[in-house]
């Protein structure tokens, strides 16, 4: 249980904490203020449970190793790692011999213990007992300027040691037990400098190394009232030659000199390093009127002091012991409490009473590793915890209207962050400075509607774009109706802005530049969905303005090509139209804009057509050549070179294109039309035009030659020949001769064509013509066509050779009739010597199926020789027969066994049978006769039977499987 007195120092410490609740100073924040516990402070105190067994004179506290002096000779060690695991070291010094100060280096392995009879005694981490260092004796040592950069756990490396009377040494610390001549740990201790004041030497009170860029090394020391700064560039790889040459410079260099007339009697520096550096970045010097602070910057040529401000002490006579310095605070302890300054604004942001329990205050140091705070008194240790220093770093930058910087320390805190710029965005606008204010208040939570009015009472449209560009950009895709109000405004602004600038003619360099960047704004990938869902609004907005431009930029944007080649259309600017069209290649606005642009520039149209091949289908196109087809002209040549182009490149075989190049070459090409049609052919099969449509076409339009190709080919020869004989008899021949298989017909229409001739053109000769043309016709076939008063000398030479042709054919019958003769009687002699033979069979024969006698059962003999019983034959044929005379002889053989039952049962007379017989009923002999027909008709190893069964396997595919298993 905590006692009172520890009660009460808690509340003091509490007490003296500045109050941290945050009060926002920007209003309309879209952040809320949801912290549910009190925020822990910045410096937490905890007091190290330990008690010593005597009084502590010092203490040092390095990489986590704490050295402390107690009492009057002992040094005790605790490796904060392992605090329960202490070591105490005595120094067996027997007379009144006294710690005057110890020093540890940055590694916690060397600690140095300078004792008040000016003495110096080195203690390795690894050694339990301290060795004097011969060298250092006769000097009372203050301070010590360690090594970071060729220190390491056996040796520091060349160091800084400055004494009581203002000397500097430099020295170096081996732990190893030197040579055979050398066991001393001290490698050597020079004199190199003397710190002096106005009235001579001085106590060197701090001392520090630093190296910065291009191995630039700069030696900070300090005595009551002076701040000294030696700096030099020490070539690489001879540091560990020592720092003579930054206090060896000549006269004309002098080190840089701070010095304040106060006086504590003594003084002390501090220093902060940054993470990831090897140098400190700031510094605060306690000295006698106040705190010198400020940042360090070792590319200068003079002083590396930089941006530095004086802290003044406040009224009352006390006076602060020890300094140590945080990223942004520096601690200074005082007799009875601790306070922590701000180096940001100067303000004392923390303060800690101590209580005289545990004794007074001696001295506060800081583990320059690890950042953390010790204080110890005569009888306790306290260790402060740094926890979270940059908390409230932002709110003070953002006071200090530093806001890049107050920006960098609330990167990870957006409530921190939005504060910060809303600060940052109405300072800009107080200093009019609107297009920052609109970048920063664009990326606030304030209200939006706010915002955009106080932009649009100060007459900022440019400020205003940028705010709703800024804040269109920040927008998530699925806030959909946020984005269509900013894109709608924003598209009405630009427009507005065009349209005043365009009015101007001295303004068109800013004109061009705001018209990229509203082209740029519509074409923005990220403003795509917007702009497209919300396409009839923009359009609307761009026809309000008259901006027919900006109208088809953004059509075409929007792939809305429709609308584009309408309005070019509109513009009479056909060529810009079919320009598009083609460009884009979209079938549907060739079919829609094909007849406008057909009518004004017919030939590109149809070069366009063709370029795009299969692409377009030409029966959509037949409405924009339909309509300017009827006016004479380049349209009507460009329609049929289109259709000439899809009948013979692309070979469209659609019907409605081939009759509608038939139409264009009957009313406008007739030489065409024939040459056409012959090129389809003759197959009506293969033909793509409609042949009753062509016929009436060409009839239509008086193409008689042309009528006479399609009667040809719908194979109505008889019109054919008929309209053919209108043309010429040449073609009417040429008619006449297409029946080939008909002769009847053929003979027809060469009548037709003798009767033209002999009737209409009065022309024997012509007529004769024709008869030897068609060796069909013969003189007595075209005699009644002559009238009664033609001589018969025309005729003469017909007569005649029809009479030859008539005696010759008599001649061919006689010939055939003797042939046919002399056929029956060989074909009578074959079928007597058929009924004379026979064949004989030995009783030794076998069946060539069962391989038994032949003659136990009834058989058949055939005459190649084979032999089979009638049932063997019965079962080598009947799975060879066709399925029909399966069955017939099915039926045979059930009426054959019938007649046999009933010959048996009863007996009949001769009138009974004769009866029976005349009834229709077939006898025994005639159903054997039958059944031999269709067993016996041949060999059934010799016959076609066998022959037509090769393809047949040898197992029935219905029993294959039965089979199969009978085999396992």
């Amino acid at each position: 249980m905590a006692s009172i007195l520890e009660e009460y120092e808690d509340s003091l410490s509490r007490a003296y904490f500045p109050n941290t609740t945050r009060t926002s100073d920007i209003r309309h924040s879209g952040y809320i203020n949801a912290r549910l516990e009190k925020e822990t402070p910045i410096f937490n105190k905890q007091r190290i449970n330990f008690t010593p067994p005597e009084n502590i004179n010092s203490l040092v506290v390095c990489s986590n190793q704490l050295c402390m002096s107690l009492g009057r000779e002992t040094i005790l060690r605790i490796d904060l790692v392992k605090a329960d695991q202490p070591n105490q070291v005595e120094l067996g010094r027997k007379d009144e011999t006294r710690v005057h100060k110890i020093f540890l280096d940055p590694t916690g392995s060397h600690l140095l213990i300078a004792l008040n009879t000016n003495e110096c005694l080195y203690l390795n981490r690894n050694a339990q007992k301290a060795r004097a260092l011969s060298r250092w004796k006769g000097h009372l040592i203050e301070c010590v300027g360690w090594n970071r950069f060729l220190g390491n756990e056996t040796s520091t490396g060349p160091i800084l040691v400055g004494t009581i009377q203002g000397q500097i040494y430099e020295a170096e610390i081996s732990a190893s037990e030197g040579g055979l001549f050398s066991t001393n740990p001290d490698q050597y201790f020079r004199h190199i400098h003397t710190l002096e004041e106005e009235l001579g030497p001085a106590p060197v009170c701090c001392l520090e190394i630093n190296r910065g860029f291009e191995n630039r090394f700069c030696v900070i020391s300090t005595t009551a009232k002076r701040l000294f700064q030696f700096a030099a560039k020490i070539p690489e790889g001879t540091e560990p030659q020592g720092f003579s040459s930054l206090f060896s410079q000549p006269a004309d260099d002098l080190p840089s000199i701070q010095e304040f007339p106060g006086s504590l009697g003594y003084s002390e520096i501090a220093f902060y390093t940054p993470k990831l550096r090897s140098f400190p970045g700031s510094f605060a010097w306690m000295m006698g009127n106040g705190v010198l602070y400020g940042n360090l910057d070792f590319s200068r040529p003079d002083s590396v002091l930089t941006d530095v401000q004086v802290w003044e002490y406040s009224s009352n006579n006390e006076k602060p012991m020890s300094i140590v310095l945080t990223q942004f605070h520096f601690l200074l302890l005082m007799p009875d409490r601790v306070k922590a300054i701000c180096t940001l604004n100067g303000q004392v942001v923390f303060e800690d009473i101590f209580t005289e329990k545990f004794g007074p205050l001696r001295r506060m140091v800081k583990d320059p590793m690890l950042g953390q705070i010790w204080i110890h008194t005569e009888r306790a240790v306290f260790r402060y915890h740094v926890e979270r220093e940059t908390r409230d770093v932002w709110k003070m930058y953002m006071n200090m209207e530093k806001f890049d910087l107050a920006k960098e320390f609330c990167r990870d805190r957006p409530d921190c962050m939005d504060i910060v710029l809303a600060k940052e965005a109405e300072h800009c606008f107080q200093n009019k400075k609107y297009k920052e204010s609109a970048k920063c208040y664009a990326l606030t939570q304030n209200y939006f509607e706010e915002i955009a009015l106080k932009f649009i009472e100060a007459k900022q449209e440019d400020a205003l774009m940028e705010f709703l560009l800024r804040k269109l950009a920040n927008l998530k895709l699925s806030e959909k109706i946020q984005v269509t109000l900013l894109t709608t405004w924003l598209t009405e602004l630009y427009l507005n802005r065009l349209g005043v600038l365009g009015n101007d003619a001295s303004k068109k360099s800013q004109y061009l530049k705001t018209r990229d960047e509203f082209r740029s704004f519509l074409s923005s990938q990220r403003n795509k969905e917007c702009l497209f869902n919300n396409r009839a609004s923009i359009h609307d907005l761009l026809a309000s303005h008259g901006d027919t431009e900006h109208m088809v930029y953004f059509a075409v944007l929007m792939q809305d090509y429709e609308r584009v080649v309408s309005h070019h259309c509109q513009h009479d600017d056909y060529d810009e139209a079919l320009n598009v069209l083609t460009k884009h290649r979209d079938e549907k606005l060739f079919y829609k804009f094909s007849p406008v642009l057909m009518q004004h520039i017919p030939e590109k149209v149809v070069d366009s057509w063709i370029t795009m091949g299969k692409r377009l289908d030409p029966k959509n196109l037949i409405p924009a050549l339909v309509n300017y087809s009827q006016s004479a002209g380049t349209q009507i040549n460009e329609a049929i070179r289109y259709m000439e182009f899809c009948v013979e490149e692309l070979k469209e075989t659609e019907q409605a294109i081939h009759n509608y190049l038939l139409s264009l070459y009957a009313q406008f090409r007739p030489n065409s039309l024939l040459s056409y049609l012959e090129r389809a052919g003759t197959n009506p099969s293969r033909i793509h035009y409609d042949l009753k449509y062509a016929l009436r076409l060409c009839a239509e339009h008086e193409h008689h030659h042309a009528c006479v190709h399609v009667y040809r080919v719908m194979e109505m020869y008889e019109e054919a020949v008929d309209l053919a004989l209108k043309v010429s008899v040449d073609l009417a021949k040429s008619c006449a001769d297409l029946p080939t298989e008909d002769e009847e017909l053929k003979k027809k229409l060469w009548l037709k064509i003798a009767r033209h001739v002999v009737q209409e053109e009065k022309d024997v000769k012509k007529a004769m013509v024709c008869l030897s043309s068609c060796n069909l016709l013969k003189i007595e076939d075209i005699l009644p066509f002559f009238p009664d008063f033609v001589t018969i000398d025309h005729f003469k030479e017909a007569i005649c050779s029809s009479l030859q042709d008539y005696n010759q054919h008599i001649e061919e019958l006689k010939r055939e009739m003797e042939d046919a003769t002399q056929s029956a009687k060989r074909i009578r002699e074959d079928m007597q010597e058929m009924r004379n033979k026979y064949g004989s069979v030995d009783p030794q024969d076998k069946c060539t199926v069962c391989d038994f006698p032949l003659l136990n059962r009834p058989f058949y003999l055939f005459l190649c020789g084979h032999m089979f019983h009638y049932d063997c034959l019965i079962q080598v044929v009947v799975p060879n027969l066709p399925a029909y005379k399966q069955i017939k002889l099915d039926d045979l053989q059930k009426k054959m066994v019938t007649a046999a039952q009933h010959s048996k049962s009863h007996s009949h007379t001769k009138d009974e049978d004769s009866i029976s017989l005349g009834k229709g009923q077939q006898s025994s002999e005639q159903i054997k006769a039958d059944i031999d027909d269709i067993v016996a008709a041949e060999c059934a190893y010799c016959g076609e039977l066998i022959i037509r069964s090769i393809d047949k396997p040898f197992i029935d595919p219905q029993k294959y499987k039965e089979e199969m298993l009978s085999w396992l």
